[in-house]
């Protein structure tokens, strides 16, 4: 318990590990089961009725899993209500292993063809739909709008449209939760694979009400149905799940580097290394020049509230500054709930560019921002709060129109955003 309050004092997370511990063996199977169902064990509750008689294409990978960790590929292959007849692979490839571009294959376990979505193409082609009679989405998201997961699926969702057969999304829990609203909006003249259309770093959404928002604001007419989950709520956060962690992609290795993703990874594509080629990739941010204790002490000057900062020498045995000794910070959660991430992200920018403007990479920050209002206060040294509001108008907005999207009831404030 020691342990806990000095790293996690208000975090309901290390309560639960303490407790499954302690109880060892005499831990019942009732006091672990998943108290959130996600939408493919919904659809499975439904005997896969929706699909019936249907040949499913299957967009996922190995976090597409029912609570008991049962393959969805297992679970649709094996119904005899439709027929999987293909699937299709994100990023990192159809068992998240993979750091490159993915060529195409045949999944051992079924035959099927793998179509991979992060090849030679990025989104479903006229060919390999012809015959579908609906595609199904089921893949962990993260939260953050930069993760490619969720441009994954608005492809989807618009070649879907233009073939004119229905998509189905199994929906499953926005890890780090759905009331959080963080950061600038992306600039629409900034939309790429890495950012679909404008919404904040962190948006708050399950893929499922992600689909909904895009469908309606981006009037893209898909017949579109989302299979909702049972028992999420937007204050949930992973550890409130009772379902098991699997790393949605190769550096997200647990549910505190998914919280502070939103804003460390605004310094990937910098000189500055975000823990790639460590054990602990977005939870320390380093780079040859930074001397660790003056960088921690100005960090700790800030005061964000929720987060501490430790100084650290690492090397990194990949990405970034690879084989190169690097000073730097760890960055510790001392409740998730609490902590504005992208406010992280963005003072570090801020202490960077003050400690060293001659070498960090300040423009390169622009890439995962996506504002380039936003950038242009951070490169004139304004304070990381104040570029956040100033940003708040088009926020309030976003939550506005996100209204219609959502799916697990209202946030408490919906004009919020940008703590």
């Amino acid at each position: 318990m020691i342990f806990r309050r000095l790293l996690f004092p208000n975090c309901r997370f290390f309560v639960w590990i303490y407790l499954a511990v302690a109880a060892g063996s005499s831990l019942r199977a009732e006091d672990i089961k998943a108290r959130v169902l996600n939408g493919i064990d919904v659809l499975r509750e439904q005997k896969f009725a929706p699909l019936a008689g249907k040949r499913v294409a299957l967009i996922t990978n190995h976090t597409g899993l029912a609570a008991d960790g049962t393959s969805t590929i297992d679970l649709l292959h094996r119904s005899n209500v439709c027929k999987l007849v293909a699937l299709f692979s994100p990023e990192h490839g159809i068992r998240g292993t993979r750091d490159e571009k993915v060529g195409s294959s045949v999944d051992e376990s079924t035959g099927l063809p793998v179509y991979s979505l992060y090849g030679e193409t990025t989104r479903p082609t006229a060919e390999q739909l012809r015959g579908i009679d609906a595609l199904v989405y089921d893949i962990q998201d993260v939260g953050a709008r930069f993760y490619t997961y969720s441009v994954t699926l608005a492809y989807c969702i618009e070649e879907a449209a233009r073939v004119k057969i229905p998509i189905y999304v199994l929906d499953r829990p926005n890890p780090i939760g759905g009331i959080a609203v963080e950061g600038p909006m992306l600039d629409a003249d900034k939309a790429s694979f890495i950012g679909y259309m404008p919404l904040p770093v962190r948006h708050g959404m399950t893929m499922g009400e992600f689909a909904r928002y895009v469908n309606e604001q981006n009037h893209i007419g898909a017949d579109l149905h989302v299979v909702a989950m049972k028992g999420w709520r937007r204050a949930s956060f992973f550890y409130d799940t009772g379902q098991v962690w699997v790393n949605p992609s190769p550096n997200m290795r647990n549910l505190l580097e998914a919280i502070l993703y939103p804003g460390v990874c605004l310094l990937e594509g910098t000189n500055v290394s975000v823990g790639r080629g460590t054990d602990r990739p977005f939870e320390i941010v380093g780079a040859p020049w930074i001397e660790p204790v003056r960088f921690a002490a100005e960090l700790e000057a800030a005061r964000i509230p929720s987060v501490r900062f430790v100084p650290l020498y690492f090397t990194p045995s990949a990405s970034t500054n690879q084989g190169i000794k690097c000073g730097g910070v760890q960055m510790i959660i001392t409740s998730p709930e609490k902590l504005n991430s992208v406010l992280v992200g963005m003072t570090l920018v801020h202490v960077l560019r003050k400690l060293y403007a001659g070498k960090f990479e300040i423009d390169r920050v622009i890439r995962l921002l996506g504002n380039a209002a936003a950038m242009n206060m951070l490169k004139d040294g304004k304070l990381p709060m104040a570029v956040l509001q100033a940003g708040q108008a088009e926020v309030s907005s976003f939550l506005v129109r996100r209204q219609k999207a959502l799916i697990y009831g209202r946030p408490p404030n919906p004009k919020g955003g940008n703590r």
